[in-house]
């Protein structure tokens, strides 16, 4: 693989159009900033969520510590009463039981949420009831549950017991659960929710509404960006289309100047340029006419002169000089002639004038060396007689070198391409471009100037065209002439 191939292959799926690339460069920007931004935001939620946690958890702390010293207060015959009148009434914000042994459950995962509660209860509750006092503090998926000894489910109970302090339903929020010794065999079982909106022990993500609004801001930020760009491109478009079918000596309505300060500058330089192109194409042409007219005298004059020498020797070399320059003058002032031919832009029925050109060699009255299809589907706007000269140098050739000639005309909304194929031997490829400079041909021993194909060519150039060659895989040789449909009318 070429390394200048890598590249492109690397950034294909780069937008080639200013309008892709300045969305593209917007959405990043925009993804960065939110980002950012959310990120910052979700930092000091997180913290201030934190601070709040621990709050909480040092108040659900002091009223387990309280509810503790209540019980060891407690004699002990009247602990299971009151505990029966708690789960009866309801309104603590605990499930309490008194159990023989801490009931084992399996915990949650370790959390930096969970770690923060737990270290915050602890702390409270050996402040409040001693350092030595014994107790588990751990959190409990609700279906891990224990209550009793017997380790009965949380959902095997009656609803009642629990409803007032594990109400959880339709969520399964985790649940604190505090085991305390307060006595020998006597274990104070406290089990609470986190209090809202702390009842979960993950970190959580961006708001659902939070990403409705980074999609809705940028939707609406790319949606204003992409209608900027494209009323600030169109100029640039217009003055891509102007370069791009600019002919030489065409007179056309000057580029309006519009959009930006920048893009008005370049419109009115392109305006200037092509004021400049045109004036200089005007001087050359009466350049030539006065050096057209210069030397047809003085060369006149040497042929009456050399037609009085008495050495036939030197009277026929110096008229086979005198034919080598005005060959030399007859070919340039042709060249510059057939390039820049003052017409008017009309529309030019292209069936027509290429009937015109080929019908000598179609039957029955030509000899059938040159066949044709396809037809044109509306006039084209150009200059008559350089189209016709262009059509018509590119046939001679197909013939001069390829005895045949098969036309094929293309049409479409874009362009109209003509395809002259011969039965030639081709052209190498090296110089196929070699071909279209002036007083150049392969064939040493054909008659002509070598200009056919560099005056077509440029020609199609002054209508904003090309003519390329590509030789035939069959054999032989072709002419494309492609011409883009500018300057239509509706």
């Amino acid at each position: 693989m070429p390394a200048t191939e890598r590249p492109r292959r690397r950034w294909r799926f780069v937008p080639h159009s200013l309008l892709g690339r300045m969305l593209l460069l917007t959405l990043l920007a925009v993804l960065m900033a939110q980002g950012l931004s959310s990120l910052i935001w979700l930092s000091q939620l997180r913290a201030s969520q934190m601070e709040g946690l621990r709050t909480s958890a040092r108040s659900l702390a002091q009223s387990m510590a309280a509810s503790v010293s209540y019980f060891r207060s407690l004699p002990l015959g009247y602990r299971p009463l009151v505990l029966d009148q708690l789960r009866s009434m309801g309104g603590t914000r605990f499930f309490v039981s008194l159990n023989d042994k801490p009931l084992e459950m399996r915990m949650l995962p370790e959390t930096p949420r969970k770690r923060a509660v737990l270290n915050e209860v602890e702390q409270v509750l050996r402040q409040r009831l001693g350092r030595a006092v014994d107790m588990t503090i751990e959190f409990v998926s609700p279906d891990d549950l224990r209550i009793f000894n017997g380790g009965l489910k949380l959902d095997e109970l009656p609803p009642s017991w629990a409803h007032y302090a594990l109400g959880f339903e339709p969520l399964a929020p985790p649940i604190l659960v505090t085991q305390i010794q307060i006595g020998p065999g006597e274990w104070l079982y406290l089990a609470s929710l986190m209090p809202a909106p702390y009842v979960s022990l993950e970190n959580e993500g961006l708001p659902v509404q939070q990403l409705w609004f980074i999609m809705l801001t940028s939707g609406f930020l790319l949606l204003f960006i992409g209608l900027l760009v494209r009323w600030q491109s169109r100029p640039l478009k217009r003055l891509a289309a102007a370069a791009r079918d600019m002919s030489v000596g065409d007179q056309t309505d000057p580029l309006p100047e519009a959009g930006g300060s920048e893009v008005i500058e370049v419109s009115r330089a392109f305006n200037n340029m092509r004021d400049r192109i045109g004036r200089y194409v005007a001087e050359r042409g009466q350049l030539f006419s006065a050096i057209s007219h210069d030397l047809r005298t003085p060369i006149t004059r040497l042929r009456l002169r050399v037609e009085l020498l008495d050495d036939e020797s030197q009277q026929a070399s110096f008229t086979r000089d005198l034919d080598e320059l005005e060959l030399l003058v007859k070919g340039a002032l042709q060249c510059v002639k057939d390039t820049d031919i003052h017409e008017n832009i009309e529309p030019v029925d292209l069936n027509q004038l290429i009937r015109y050109i080929v019908e000598p060699y179609l039957p029955p009255e030509g000899d059938g060396r040159v066949t044709l299809e396809g037809r044109a589907l509306r006039p084209y706007f150009g200059k008559p007689l350089a189209l016709k000269r262009c059509i018509g140098n590119v046939l001679d050739n197909a013939l001069k070198y390829g005895e045949r000639a098969h036309l094929l005309i293309e049409d479409d909304k874009h362009a109209l391409t003509l395809h002259v194929d011969d039965e030639g031997p081709g052209v190498p490829e090296q110089r196929q471009e070699e071909v279209f400079e002036p007083h150049v041909r392969l064939a040493g021993q054909q008659q002509g100037y070598g200009l056919g194909l560099g005056i077509a060519r440029n020609i199609a150039h002054a209508h904003g065209g090309e003519v390329s060659l590509r030789n035939l895989r069959e054999g032989g040789l072709r002419v494309t002439l492609r011409l883009p449909r500018r300057h239509e009318q509706a």
